[in-house]
């Protein structure tokens, strides 16, 4: 079957709430407060959107429609997906798809999580592996482990990412670590689970987030200046017995190429990246999944200040899940607001200053026997 010829698309309009723990509101709420920023931000009315995807983990039913009817969203189509922490990424390429092939001209994508409410204990499956301990955070530790003896580095890099991501964090207004950890308070505060200390770990969060895309054609109605979604993919990982290495993403890598390939780019363009980092163990191999680097060289440029705010290529400059926090569904939506006010010049004190192109990652979802539940990677260019 060929590719079918696809619309550009735009984003238009993004919002979000404040992250944190906030069990005073409820998952609709929260929803609602990111769709209306959203909605303000378009400059378009509620009635205008016409399909509506809602990225949740654990909530009420239909909670696209009662997010949707609390702000004048109603009589459209409307779809609630879960794809572990991708399933906010996979909410924005849903709606791009439903554009981009005509089916409909203006969308929104929300992700909304909340963690301090919806979840009462670990989230592992009844299975081996959940039985055995392999937690997400054990997963983790034995992929920075691994990766610490392959390439002979010490700890340091992987504690410098967390001590970045707050640093950014502490610029961002949204986030709900706004504060900088020094290296020694990162490496001396709690272990978790050996290498990973209690600041190397994405804090507990409630949040959401929404972003309004629309068809090339109508455009013009609300921006002279977009913001287009260039390049989607989402990838499912393979059987584990397939598995290169631990710390390699073999459904991240593809996801990369597909999606560079259809914003017609390489990993050369990238101007800035926001990643999953919900632990600080993962954020060095997934900059070498990206292809912006070479293997073992990331955790080297990440001492040398490349990933930084005025480096070569930042990363995760809203502070990423590490301080900007992850309620799980929300932050691939997240993702793309962030991106899109660095592409605008609109990120305040942690702008990337002359981004043109950005990419959102996002990768999670336990299944016993695969890599990886999905990796989702979005592009964004000007």
């Amino acid at each position: 079957m060929g590719k079918p010829s696809l619309r550009r698309v735009a984003v238009i309009g993004v919002g979000m709430s404040k992250f944190g723990k906030q069990p005073d509101k409820t998952i609709v709420e929260l929803g609602t407060e990111a769709c209306r920023m959203a909605i303000k931000d378009a400059g378009i009315s509620p009635k205008a959107i016409e399909v509506s995807y809602c990225a949740n983990q654990v909530s009420v039913q239909c909670i696209t429609q009662e997010i949707g009817s609390k702000v004048g969203i109603v009589n459209g189509e409307m779809v609630r997906v879960e794809n572990g922490c991708a399933g906010g990424s996979t909410a924005v390429r849903e709606v791009f798809y439903a554009i981009a092939t005509g089916r409909f001209d203006i969308g929104m994508a929300i992700g909304v999580d909340s963690m301090t409410t919806a979840y009462d204990g670990p989230l592992v499956g009844n299975d081996i592996d959940g039985q055995s301990g392999k937690s997400t955070p054990a997963w983790a530790a034995f992929s920075m482990r691994h990766y610490m003896n392959k390439y002979g580095v010490g700890v340091e890099p992987f504690a410098q990412a967390s001590v970045k991501n707050h640093r950014n964090g502490a610029l961002n207004p949204f986030a709900m670590y706004q504060r900088e950890f020094s290296m020694e308070e990162i490496l001396n505060s709690r272990m978790v689970c050996d290498p990973l200390t209690l600041f190397m770990i994405c804090p507990t969060t409630d949040g959401a987030a929404a972003v309004i895309l629309c068809a090339e054609e109508k455009v013009a109605q609300f921006t002279s200046t977009p913001v287009w979604l260039a390049g989607s993919a989402l990838k499912t990982g393979g059987y584990t017995y397939f598995w290169k290495e631990i710390d390699v993403s073999d459904a991240c890598e593809q996801a990369a190429a597909e999606a560079y390939e259809m914003a017609g780019i390489g990993p050369e363009d990238v101007d800035l990246i926001e990643l999953h980092d919900a632990f600080a163990g993962t954020e060095i191999p997934n900059i070498e999944d990206l292809g912006v680097c070479g293997r073992g060289e990331a955790a080297h440029l990440m001492m040398e200040g490349v990933f930084d705010i005025g480096g070569k290529i930042p990363v995760n400059p809203s502070g990423g899940l590490l301080a900007q926090g992850h309620p799980l569904a929300a932050s691939g939506v997240r993702q793309v607001c962030e991106l899109t006010w660095h592409l605008r010049d609109q990120a305040g004190k942690r702008q990337v200053k002359g981004a043109k192109v950005g990419v959102a990652h996002m990768e999670g979802g336990v299944v016993t026997g695969l890599q990886v539940g999905a990796c989702g990677i979005n592009i964004l260019v000007r």
